[in-house]
């Protein structure tokens, strides 16, 4: 069963980059169809809102998407989760903390994760592994966190995503942390044209190309 995550105003996608970092080799598009919503929803130098973030235009990636609210420094719940989740957790995780999907020892790395996104803001970009115990097999798994503003204009929602790769079993997964990629949000924003500019290395001294006005004549045919 999909998750709906409210109305708000829509937005067109990026462009869509497959990136098979799992084993099996299955496309992790849904974390980079996120990422290119998120990306189409900036405006100067603000991060999105949460109430912009449209259902509709996640709706292919519903299952694997959540919404994170901060209710402490590095510490955040699930407001919103999708089925793939719910799936991994093996119960409904709304309400629950995103570090009960990590194990002890990740925990207090997820927070500082968690923090950043929050503080800087920044985007942060999991690689995660769930080991094969107790006959289980070895999962991979990736999370992408992108910051939302709340109503109040704090930096305080996350829209998120996480695609795991193999079977799930019966029992709820726990991912430690196997790659962290975290991107300040001054290094994402994409700069608003201001005209032509010409670069340094190709400019040419314009007086070159000059030419006086006693060089010219004006060459008149007489020719019937």
């Amino acid at each position: 069963m999909k998750t709906f995550f409210g109305t708000g105003s829509g937005s067109d996608f990026g462009k869509i980059v497959a990136m098979d970092r799992f084993d099996s080799g299955r496309s992790l598009t849904p974390i980079r169809q996120a990422e290119a919503y998120w990306t189409a929803l900036l405006s100067g130098d603000g991060v999105p809102m949460r109430s912009q973030v449209d259902p509709r235009g996640l709706e292919n990636i519903l299952e694997y998407t959540f919404i994170l609210e901060r209710i402490a420094p590095g510490l955040a719940r699930f407001r919103l989760a999708g089925s793939h989740l719910n799936a991994l957790a093996g119960m409904e995780v709304r309400g629950m903390p995103v570090t009960a999907f990590f194990q002890p020892d990740d925990r207090a790395r997820i927070k500082d994760v968690l923090e950043q996104v929050f503080a800087a803001p920044a985007v942060a970009e999991l690689g995660l592994e769930s080991n094969g115990i107790l006959g289980r097999t070895r999962m991979q798994a990736c999370m992408i966190f992108l910051p939302l503003k709340s109503d109040l204009g704090d930096v305080s929602r996350v829209l998120g995503v996480m695609v795991a790769d193999g079977a799930i079993g019966k029992t709820p997964r726990r991912f430690s942390i196997s790659d962290t990629r975290i991107k300040s949000f001054s290094e994402i924003q994409i700069p608003t044209p201001a005209g032509p500019q010409t670069v340094d290395g190709f400019a040419e001294d314009q007086t070159d190309f000059k030419r006086a006005a006693k060089h010219l004549r004006l060459v008149v045919s007489r020719d019937d």
